[in-house]
């Protein structure tokens, strides 16, 4: 009897097998992952803004269209027109990342809402 050390091909094709299945299984969660984490940064950012227009506002009693450089979006974002009301403003903003269907995030203080968001000084994403 000879001793040999090692593994069949058949033992070796299993495990290929198997890790193709997990593998299969793992990679649609992950893409999933990164478009959330789009969303994310895309909310951040809104919620941010409404911390800038409310110290511009806290300084000038007024809202403004045009924070300058004292608001800046994150890296692949978007931000649409910041449109002042007459008590408040509405904004929107979207990802340059995101794959089909682009995604857009709103958010308004006042009571002029924009789609998507429903309630004052949320953002919401569609």
């Amino acid at each position: 009897m000879s001793n040999r050390k090692g593994f069949t091909l058949i033992e070796l094709l299993i495990v290929v097998v198997i890790i193709g299945i997990l593998a299969a299984i793992a990679i649609p969660k992950f893409a999933n992952t990164k478009q959330k984490a789009y969303v994310a940064s895309m909310k951040t950012d809104l919620r941010n803004l409404v911390t800038a227009e409310e110290a511009y506002f806290a300084d000038s009693i007024a809202y403004t269209s045009n924070l300058g450089t004292n608001f800046t979006t994150t890296t692949g974002n978007v931000l649409g027109t910041i449109t002042v009301t007459g008590d408040g403003w509405t904004a929107t903003e979207t990802n340059t990342n995101v794959a089909s269907p682009v995604v857009t995030c709103a958010i308004f203080i006042g009571s002029t809402s924009v789609a998507p968001a429903s309630n004052e000084g949320e953002p919401k994403c569609s």
